[in-house]
């Protein structure tokens, strides 16, 4: 469908005769085609390749119903898909090195500019087989908490079980709970059950997800940084001409330079829609505040350094020089 619309719409502007076949790119990606990550990342991103390209490439995303997200990297290394929407903690067993960039600021262009990408794109290459094209950040401000019962005291998780990727357990174990590990699909059910007590997720995405039916509290403030990122197969990028390979990173370069804005207003408004749907605000106290962006960040160098030191200390590194994180 996304590849559909993109070809439809190259056509419809001229950029590509209507008989003239595009290079397809198949690609998976770790969330549903409706959800906000896929609308606002992916299919700009589908968009942007064929107009870079004058209509020559075009992008075809497959969800999660065919590959669960937790398992979308390894069919992509072995050229089952040639590009992979996702999120690094989904294959942090295989490397922890991508999920680094959740502790490293938000700005696209600093990012380029310090080498943070260039040095992540340099590790998957050489280890993984894979080409880092894009890193697009949602928004300022990353994730919060989604929680069935609000916050009554320190530590705010007590006893609660609440889901998260690898890189949120220290905090959540921070803040006395137990981290829980799925993808975010399953997460209706398991709230709506009880078998976890909440969820921690990005600023936008709890609204598609319908979280306000079985989650009556979002818990502020928010804290840190979202890295989704873009990645293609290596074989499958290499076969690719020096103007096919620049019309991608041109469309990589776009995508990232205005999605912190984008998703910032994505944010506000999805705070107002789950405010309208009976959801409500709780708050952590004043001592826990105060430290939820150094209890991110910390957990996050530390489950990446665990995995992979030598390489996650110099990216830090790089990232520190720059005045780009702690």
């Amino acid at each position: 469908m996304i590849r559909f619309k993109t070809l439809v719409g190259a056509v419809a502007l001229g950029l590509v005769p209507a008989l003239v076949q595009a290079q397809e790119f198949r690609a998976v990606g770790a969330f549903p085609e409706s959800f906000v990550f896929t609308r606002e990342i992916a299919v700009p991103f589908a968009e942007l390749v064929a107009e870079e390209s004058s209509g020559a490439m075009s992008v075809n995303f497959t969800g999660p119903d065919a590959v669960p997200p937790l398992e979308q990297f390894e069919p992509t290394q072995a050229g089952v898909f040639d590009m992979l929407f996702t999120h690094p903690a989904y294959h942090a067993g295989t490397t922890p090195v991508g999920l680094a960039i959740d502790a490293i600021s938000a700005d696209p262009a600093a990012r380029r500019a310090a080498g943070v990408i260039d040095f992540i794109d340099a590790h998957y290459q050489e280890t993984q087989g894979m080409k880092l094209l894009a890193a697009p950040p949602t928004g300022t401000v990353g994730f919060r908490y989604y929680l069935r019962d609000p916050i009554s005291g320190a530590p705010a998780f007590d006893g609660r079980n609440i889901r998260g990727t690898v890189s949120y357990h220290p905090m959540i174990e921070a803040l006395g709970g137990a981290g829980v590990v799925m993808g975010g699909g399953d997460v209706y059910s398991s709230l709506q059950t009880g078998a976890i007590d909440g969820a921690a997720w990005g600023l936008t995405g709890a609204l598609d997800f319908n979280w306000h039916e079985v989650a009556g509290y979002m818990a502020d403030p928010g804290f840190g940084q979202v890295g989704l990122m873009i990645f293609m197969n290596l074989d499958a990028w290499n076969a690719l001409s020096d103007d096919e390979q620049a019309a991608i990173e041109r469309a990589a370069v776009r995508l990232e330079a205005d999605s912190i804005a984008r998703f910032d207003a994505l944010a506000v408004e999805e705070r107002a829609k789950l405010l309208e749907l009976g959801m409500q605000v709780t708050e952590f106290g004043n001592e826990e505040a105060v430290q939820l962006d150094a209890l991110w960040s910390n957990g996050v160098w530390k489950v990446a350094e665990g995995g992979a030191p030598e390489a996650v200390a110099e990216l830090r590194s790089i990232a520190q020089d720059a005045g780009l994180a702690e």
